[in-house]
């Protein structure tokens, strides 16, 4: 049956990009950004390379950009940074994600410390559930006891 049943396939079929086609095109781009901006760096001398930049990037504005000038307050621009203005030796800012794991570390420490002195109401808890215990097993440990004087005595009876 052909591609897409009885009604037949719609539409193209996909076409993918060679990888070396992309490495030529993106070269052939670079070749172009190079020779353009070296073009602009020799006439950045004067006023009008400046000013020929300046209108450059106006064109390059879409649609009422170009006609209202906009400050987005929430908008944060990326500025790079030199090799020589980073400061490896700072602290980093930990993420949400890193503080939440490092408090949960810690109360899970402070929680276990008091557990183990008995301060935790589910320690306390069982503490009392061990004391029943104990108790219990003492309680059978002395039945056992009189229940063994109790067969050795009888035993003791008959045999004389």
């Amino acid at each position: 049956m052909p591609r897409g049943g009885k009604k037949g396939h719609k539409g193209r079929g996909k076409q993918f990009s060679n990888p070396e086609e992309i490495d030529r095109q993106m070269k052939a781009q670079r070749e172009m950004e190079a020779n353009g901006d070296v073009e602009k760096a020799s006439g950045s001398e004067s006023e009008e390379g400046s000013s020929s930049s300046d209108e450059e990037h106006e064109q390059k504005r879409k649609g009422v950009e170009g006609l209202i000038e906009i400050e987005n307050p929430n908008r944060v621009s990326q500025k790079s940074k030199k090799v020589v203005e980073v400061d490896v030796s700072a602290p980093r800012e930990l993420t949400r994600r890193e503080r939440e794991e490092i408090e949960k570390q810690k109360a899970k420490e402070r929680y276990m410390k008091l557990h183990l002195e008995g301060k935790t109401d589910q320690a306390r808890a069982d503490l009392a559930r061990l004391a029943i215990i104990k108790k219990q097993r003492e309680d059978a440990a002395k039945k056992r006891d009189e229940v063994r004087k109790a067969k050795e005595a009888e035993e003791a009876k008959s045999k004389r």
